[in-house]
Parts: structure tokens; sequence; C-alpha cells
């Protein structure tokens, strides 16, 4: 079975829908039903690399994540360091996930419900891959940008966002708190 959402909601939301409930949904949807293209395709590692990216920039929250994961060298940094490191964390967050989803091939996944929370919805879904047990995937999904994106995937109870914020502090650290050696590393990752 490829990896789809099992609910279409119909068209996708232009500007003119407002945000609620249901285009978060949606656009969770069309992010699941854009990945199962990408999967299915059979493209070479580095064509599903690029076009997981172009979905990432299109339905992610790219900058508010980016953000979120550098801390407090974010704050520190000038514009031109967080835009260079905004565009290698895009790079390497896409590479890094869009290698995983290579998981998904003969898998799906299930849109189960969608709920506010806080400024922002979480939209259920339970992820089923080929040969493993289920697992529980929510997309936290906000407009507070200006744009409907996700900003975070919890899997299993673990925040994506929280682990990247780990995981990038500890690249930072290994660059001896350089952050443009942290996006020259991430740009090789």
């Amino acid at each position: 079975m490829a990896l789809a959402a099992s609910v279409t909601l119909g068209a996708w939301p232009t500007g003119a829908t407002a945000f609620d409930v249901n285009t978060a949904r949606a656009l969770v949807d069309k992010v699941v039903s854009e990945i199962n293209s990408i999967i299915v395709s059979g493209a070479a590692e580095p064509k599903m690399l690029a076009a997981f990216e172009k979905v990432f920039l299109r339905y992610a929250d790219v900058d508010i994540i980016a953000k979120a994961t550098l801390g407090v060298a974010g704050r520190l940094a000038s514009s031109e360091q967080l835009n260079a490191f905004t565009k290698a964390f895009q790079g390497y967050i896409s590479r890094k996930y869009g290698r995983r989803f290579r998981e998904f091939i003969g898998g799906n996944i299930t849109v189960i419900d969608a709920k506010p929370l806080k400024s922002y919805f979480e939209i259920e879904t339970l992820a089923t891959l080929k040969g493993a047990s289920p697992f529980d995937l929510r997309w936290w999904v906000s407009s507070k940008s200006g744009q409907d994106k996700f900003f975070n995937l919890v899997i299993e109870g673990v925040s994506l966002l929280t682990a990247e914020r780990l995981e990038i502090g500890a690249l930072l650290d290994q660059n001896k708190g350089d952050l443009d050696a942290l996006i020259e590393k991430l740009k090789r990752i």
C-alpha cells in the first residue's frame, strides 16, 4: 500500500480560506501525498532528496524551525549568519529526513484526528511501515508566520524540534561555538 493520507479534503486552501482545523488537516494531507509521489517515483537518491527539500520549503515553517533549533546562538547571530544558517539547515534537514522516508515504501500514513492546541493545530496521524508496528506521528501546524505551515513533528512523543535543537547544539559545541563553521559543516552532512 502506498504512503498516503486516508482523508482527502478536496482542493488545497487558498489565501482566501480561513486557517482552521480543516485547513491544517488538509496541509498535512497534501504533504503526505507529495512525499508519497516522491517515494514511488523511483528517482535516484539525489533527485529524491532535492524533491524532499522542495516539499520541506513549501510546507514547513523553515525560518521558525531553524531559529528554534539554533537557540541562543540564533539570537546572537547577525542577519547574514541567520540567513546562511537557515539555508544550510534546510538542506541538512531535507537530506537527513529525506533518506529516512525510503523506509515508508510499502507503508502508509493515515490521518486520525485534528484539534486545536494553544495557538496551533495538532494533526494526529498513524504511520505504518512494512513489517513494523504502527506508530503515532503528530504534526504541529500554525499560520503565525503568515502562511499555513507545519513547524514540528512529534514521533511517539519525541519532538523533532527538540531533538534537532540538541543535535545542532552538539554540532555547535564541536565547532567551539563558531556559527560560521557550523554552517559549513551542515552543508556537508
